[in-house]
């Protein structure tokens, strides 16, 4: 019950509607069908993209007009996409299987002790063209990743990465820079 007193009745029915809406996703298993699904519900998804079986978090938060995915872009299984801010993913650009993408952070209820020193934040993350996110690799909110970006599997990404990059570890650093290449 202090869930849905705090979040109220209009977010607690959204939560709801989302709820239903990821089982239809879920159970949609040819890639071109949940594309359509989520074009139709909100989100902007180029030509060629194909989405496997991914999750969305916080959806009640914002919705899927928070999701702008590119052209000739995939999404690997097990992705989890927090749309509670936006999520701007350019074109060509792959998110390996259990890659994470965050655009919040919030600790618990309002009234929860760790609030004072961790306040509710959200922002909006990027991953611009010609990207590739490697399996288990977490994007933390409101980072940019810039064009032709490598993040290595398992990586913790805190900050934002400039363009022709190659980035890895936890927090994860740069390892090469791809210019010359």
């Amino acid at each position: 019950m202090k869930a849905f007193r705090e979040i109220g009745l209009l977010k607690s029915i959204k939560f709801l509607y989302y709820s239903i809406v990821e089982f239809i996703l879920s159970i949609s298993f040819i890639p071109q069908l949940r594309v359509l699904i989520l074009r139709f519900l909100g989100a902007s998804i180029g030509k060629n993209t194909i989405i496997l079986n991914s999750s969305f978090m916080n959806l009640y938060r914002g919705s899927f007009k928070n999701l702008i995915i590119g052209d000739n872009c995939y999404i690997g299984r097990d992705v989890l996409l927090d749309l509670a801010g936006k999520i701007i993913i350019g074109n060509n650009v792959t998110l390996a299987e259990r890659s994470i993408i965050l655009t919040h952070i919030n600790v618990g209820y309002k009234n929860h002790p760790l609030q004072k020193y961790f306040s509710s934040k959200l922002g909006v993350t990027r991953i611009m063209d010609n990207s590739f996110i490697g399996i288990a690799a977490i994007i933390l909110l409101g980072v940019k990743i810039g064009s032709k970006c490598v993040v290595a599997a398992g990586s913790v990404v805190t900050r934002d990465v400039p363009n022709n990059t190659v980035v890895a570890g936890v927090p994860a650093v740069k390892i090469k820079s791809l210019k010359n290449e």
